[in-house]
């Protein structure tokens, strides 16, 4: 089981192990960012004869909003459902004074993507296990691991990650402690500012732009001008990354370019609705199905074969497999989709 908004290369690995997927659905949900709380799992967990085998989370989620792991853990456990995070962008979360990391709040399995915020070259990462996870699973990891991955990997990567060892156990916990009080001080100067900010991840300022009068990707351009470059934006959400490697004369000139753009009327327009699915086939089928490409306005009624998300955030609106419905259509034009790829209709 897993909510929507997971990276599209879960379901590449979900068509290459042909397993079933069950999708949490919140009226709450945008694709970005999805809400699960503790109450709501075990109610469902408490009334579901058919439990999931495990819950699949990504947190923090792209847009920096973090899920109650240690809530949501309690609640697996209680009920023999194994919890995996995604935890890609919280790698630093383990040396933070308090930590916040995943492992540490009673998930059974979590991967960090050490390259998106410490040290460490593009595609290094770790994949952790907790220390009762069941014997089958920490046993066959690497065999596992072997399906995914290269015969011949990177000892570049390898190396970066061993050399981030000598740092993170070095000045790295209290470099963080210091750098996440300059960032909460920022903040404060923006909200003060009349900024409204999403998510509450420490290395992660997400900004609803149009509560400040602008499109996500207009402010992102505001700030482009100003020499600060975003790590994302849309139509609704500039993002910016931040990490301890920034001097104290970088984070001021952050500070300048943001402080130095001026508030507008807010934009009330806000982003459509994610409608519930309806699967017509398993993601496996659908990826490994003869396509065509056709316009994003005509393919309503459709199966949808392949995602249609760059990365970032490489988020699906619809997953592969899944009837695409009429008011995808929106949500296709608003996110500037053009084409999709569907399962080709038998002649």
């Amino acid at each position: 089981m897993a909510p929507r908004n997971v990276h599209k290369v879960f379901l590449y690995a979900a068509a290459l192990t042909d397993a079933d997927i069950i999708w949490w659905h919140s009226d709450e949900d945008t694709y970005l960012s999805c809400s699960i709380s503790p109450d709501d799992l075990e109610s469902y967990l408490r009334n579901e004869k058919n439990r999931p085998v495990a819950l699949y989370l990504t947190s923090p989620d792209y847009l920096g909003k973090t899920a109650d792991i240690k809530g949501i853990a309690e609640v697996c456990r209680k009920y023999g459902v194994l919890l995996a995070v995604d935890n890609a962008h919280g790698a630093y979360m383990r040396f933070l004074p308090q930590s916040t990391f995943p492992i540490d709040f009673g998930a059974h399995i979590c991967c960090s993507s050490a390259h998106k915020t410490l040290p460490v070259l593009t595609g290094g990462a770790y994949l952790h296990l907790s220390d009762d996870l069941p014997p089958i699973f920490s046993e066959n990891a690497k065999n596992a691991l072997a399906l995914f991955g290269s015969t011949s990997p990177s000892y570049l990567i390898l190396q970066s990650l061993d050399k981030a060892n000598s740092y993170l156990s070095a000045s790295y916990k209290s470099d963080l402690a210091a750098f996440v009080g300059r960032v909460q001080s920022l903040r404060q100067e923006l909200t003060a500012k009349g900024y409204s900010l999403y998510g509450n991840e420490e290395l992660k300022i997400t900004i609803e732009a149009k509560a400040y009068g602008y499109k996500g990707t207009d402010l992102a351009l505001e700030l482009k001008k100003r020499n600060a470059e975003a790590e994302f934006s849309d139509p609704d959400y500039t993002v910016l990354m931040l990490t301890p490697s920034l001097s104290q004369n970088d984070m001021a000139r952050l500070r300048a370019a943001l402080l130095s753009i001026e508030k507008r009327p807010a934009i009330k327009e806000g982003p459509p609705k994610i409608c519930p699915h309806k699967s017509a086939m398993t993601p496996r089928e659908a990826l490994f199905s003869p396509t065509e490409t056709v316009k994003a306005n005509e393919s309503a009624g459709k199966i949808l074969a392949q995602s249609n998300i760059g990365c970032p955030p490489a988020v699906p609106i619809v997953m592969c497999g899944e009837i695409i419905e009429k008011s995808d259509g929106e949500l296709f034009r608003y996110y500037g989709i053009e084409y999709c790829s569907v399962v080709k209709e038998k002649e």
